[in-house]
């Protein structure tokens, strides 16, 4: 599979672009310029034709240990990366000096470059396609990446850059195994956690941006890796405030991309800063998690600043059992991005986590623990009526999810049904995981035919 760049100045459509290829809505699209920071991968396709895409920054001007600086770093290793550039332009505002700053940068490049003349809808564009020509790339090839509107010319235009026969999938492409799909892994956390630099040194590389500055990472981006023979797709997210702190337009965008990445990810890594962990917006972050039923693992990050380890980490244990007390036997890990300490101990953590996400539990061993577990605390009664456990059954795993067939379930005390999730936990140790229990009223067999009787 070959690798296609989208290179241009901000603002021109790269991201609405890559969206276009990818089939669905990553990276943020806004009219702010300079959205996109990182450069991100995702697989993309025309008409059956496949390759790996890259979004990149646009071009902004800074020196080397400035935040814009970095970002051109990014780009230039996406142009390094990639067998094919696609040098977009905005054709309605026409050719300006940073298209042809890039279109200087690009011709020293390896890659065979593509120009391509985006906002081709209507009229307005046609002034700016014909000035793209005086870039020297040839004839550009008019889209409309909003519209999906000259895609299949651009088709034609990647297979002839890349200048070798390009593969097509067959069609019959058989399912990958659950064993060989890749791990989801969600990075969550408050701005300024670690984050980036935490996956920086998971992947061996600065893959992401990072810095002193809050906020550098805006949208969630997605790094392929492999720990120990197994493929993990790790899911760097934006780092989130409070919401009444949360004004701007962009990151709202920012936070919904990082809610979204939660909710398609396996396991979440939390990450705290150790120096001031579990605040307010930690917990409401772990509390996110667990409703939406993901398997979460906490990382005590910085954790080279710490001097007295040993008394910190019980106080911090004691603090997590007392905060996230949704979750019995929590996973929390001291790690530090920076160096890489307890990395391997924090994917040890991550897969055995993912496997009670994933347990399963046999009809005949749940109902036997339902036997005992009422016989040693019986259901309490109400109105003068005891609450009758029929029988359980597990619905689903990812996360493991029980259904508790009794009588007048509506009058159960919630008190009773957290009794019997821990009491399920410590048997079928399934613990670090979150768990979910429904109480459904069993069915009268006999209703039917009474009712034809009559």
């Amino acid at each position: 599979m070959f690798t296609v760049a989208i290179i241009g100045r901000p603002n021109v459509g790269k991201s609405t672009l890559f969206n276009r290829l990818v089939g669905k809505r990553l990276a943020l699209v806004d009219d702010t310029p300079g959205v996109t920071r990182d450069r991100r991968f995702a697989d993309g396709s025309i008409a059956g034709l496949e390759f790996q895409v890259i979004d990149t920054a646009g071009l902004e001007q800074g020196d080397e240990e400035s935040l814009q600086g970095r970002m051109w770093e990014q780009t230039q290793a996406a142009i390094e990366e990639a067998d094919v550039c696609l040098f977009l332009i905005d054709s309605r505002t026409g050719i300006l000096p940073d298209d042809r700053t890039f279109a200087q940068i690009l011709r020293k490049a390896e890659c065979p470059v593509t120009l391509v003349a985006n906002k081709m809808e209507g009229k307005p564009g046609e002034a700016g396609y014909f000035d793209a020509f005086s870039l020297g790339f040839g004839d550009p090839v008019p889209i409309s990446a909003e519209h999906g509107q000259g895609m299949a010319d651009l088709h034609d235009a990647i297979v002839e850059a890349v200048g070798q026969d390009v593969a097509y999938p067959p069609e019959d492409d058989d399912e990958l195994s659950d064993e060989d799909r890749p791990l989801k892994i969600a990075v969550v956390g408050r701005p300024n956690a670690g984050k980036s630099t935490l996956i920086n040194q998971m992947v061996g590389d600065e893959r992401l941006l990072t810095g002193p500055e809050a906020g550098i990472t805006r949208d969630s981006i997605s790094v392929e890796w492999e720990w120990q023979g197994r493929t993990i797709k790790l899911f760097d997210t934006a780092g989130m405030r409070k919401k009444a702190k949360v004004q701007e337009k962009l990151e709202k965008l920012s936070v919904s991309d990082g809610i979204r990445a939660i909710q398609f990810a396996e396991v979440v890594i939390i990450v705290l800063d150790v120096t001031k962990p579990f605040e307010k917006q930690d917990l409401q972050i772990a509390d996110l998690i667990i409703r939406e039923g993901r398997a979460p693992v906490i990382a005590l990050n910085k954790w080279d600043l710490i001097d007295d380890r040993q008394a910190v980490l019980k106080e911090l244990l004691l603090q997590s059992q007392e905060h996230i007390s949704q979750i019995k036997g929590l996973k929390v890990v001291p790690i530090s991005g920076q160096t890489g300490e307890n990395l391997d101990k924090l994917m040890e953590a991550v897969f055995e986590v993912h496997g009670k996400w994933n347990q399963r539990v046999s009809t005949a061993r749940l109902n036997k623990w339902l036997v005992d577990v009422q016989y040693h605390h019986p259901p309490p009664a109400v109105a003068g009526r005891r609450i009758r456990m029929k029988y359980v059954t597990q619905v689903k795993s990812r996360p493991p999810t029980f259904a508790v067939h009794c009588s007048r379930p509506d009058s159960l005390p919630e008190s009773y049904t957290r009794y019997l999730v821990n009491s399920l936990r410590r048997e079928f140790d399934l613990g670090a995981t979150p768990i979910r229990m429904y109480m459904r009223k069993g069915e009268n067999p006999y209703a039917n035919k009474k009712k034809r009787a009559k």
